[in-house]
């Protein structure tokens, strides 16, 4: 029998719902295979560093059935999403992720959801390798450990027997993922009829939201991050832009790449791509007066650069998301 490991970090606001809902989806796909083979796949077990750990300023309480220094293999080992204060969960967290990092040596396999993202990147294990976490934390992510190779328009990544996927309740899709990758696609699909996820399901973009990676400290990138927001109606020339703010184009991508992690032309796309969502969500306009208002002047480059951001099309998207949508 397999061994599988729910992680179960100390520090306050952590996420209860992956810890529960990885524990129900594993535990109802052991009962099917049991039903099927007529034994379990995995001994599924929460593990922590503490006795207990409260949730939610005390409203909940998880005991975990053990210490994780009493495990001494396991062949799965799931982190759950953390809390927004990274740097003081990741040092409350030290014990856990030596610990992380000696099972995936001795060849335990590593599932990070959302935030949980930190702690495994804080055990060095995804050095150079793909990741993928919630939007919202992607820029303290990327500044925090720049040697991630940060993906946070895939819902997963699969590498080297680590995993990781985006943001909140996304972490059903990686549950089912791991449940496909470890039993077999039968019982994936009857888990995913019986919790009703959508199965293969591969990208969040279209639910994020961009806000510009401000958090840095080069004046003229700010500069020229702000020129880009508020000119979105224009058609933004990155040469006249690098001349503009007196720098070689060369070195002005450079600067630009460095501090948001994004080329210029990039930043341009997030940013009128962003303004479009918003209209698509807030007004009646059709497709042409929201692509000519962000700067578009040809319907097939606005539908692809609309598409590569979000993952579909602006139809798609305003069918989808507009506030007088019928229901």
């Amino acid at each position: 029998m397999k061994h599988l490991t729910i992680l179960v970090p100390v520090g306050e606001g952590n996420n209860l719902s992956s810890i529960v809902g990885a524990y129900k989806i594993f535990t109802r796909a052991n009962k099917y295979w049991k039903e099927k083979w007529n034994k379990e796949l995995f001994k599924i077990e929460l593990a922590g560093i503490s006795k207990k750990v409260e949730y939610y300023d005390g409203l909940f309480t998880v005991k975990p059935h053990t210490n994780i220094h009493a495990i001494t293999k396991t062949d799965l080992i799931i982190i759950p999403s953390l809390n927004h204060n990274y740097q003081k969960t990741v040092k409350q967290n030290k014990l856990m992720i030596e610990w992380i990092e000696q099972q995936y040596k001795h060849g335990a396999e590593i599932a990070s959801i959302c935030t949980g993202a930190f702690l495994l990147a804080s055990s060095g294990l995804l050095d150079g390798r793909s990741c993928s976490t919630h939007w919202s934390a992607a820029n303290d992510l990327r500044t925090m450990f720049p040697e991630i190779k940060l993906q946070t328009d895939r819902l997963i990544t699969d590498e080297n027997g680590i995993y990781t996927n985006g943001g909140a309740f996304s972490f059903l899709n990686l549950i089912i993922y791991l449940i496909e990758k470890y039993y077999d696609r039968q019982t994936a699909i009857f888990c995913a009829k019986v919790f009703q996820i959508d199965i293969d399901r591969q990208r969040q973009s279209a639910f994020a939201i961009f806000s510009g990676q401000k958090s840095h400290d080069d004046e003229m990138v700010q500069k020229a991050q702000s020129y880009i927001e508020k000119n979105i109606h224009e058609k933004i020339s990155i040469e006249h832009l690098s001349v503009k703010f007196a720098a070689g184009r060369r070195n002005f991508d450079r600067r630009f790449i460095k501090a948001t992690g994004n080329t210029p032309l990039e930043y341009a796309q997030r940013v009128k791509i962003e303004s479009a969502k918003k209209a698509f969500e807030n007004t009646r306009k059709t497709i042409n007066e929201v692509m000519y208002d962000v700067g578009y002047a040809d319907v097939k480059a606005f539908r692809e650069v609309f598409r590569k951001i979000t993952g579909i099309s602006p139809l798609e998207y305003k069918s989808r998301y507009n506030k007088e949508a019928v229901v």
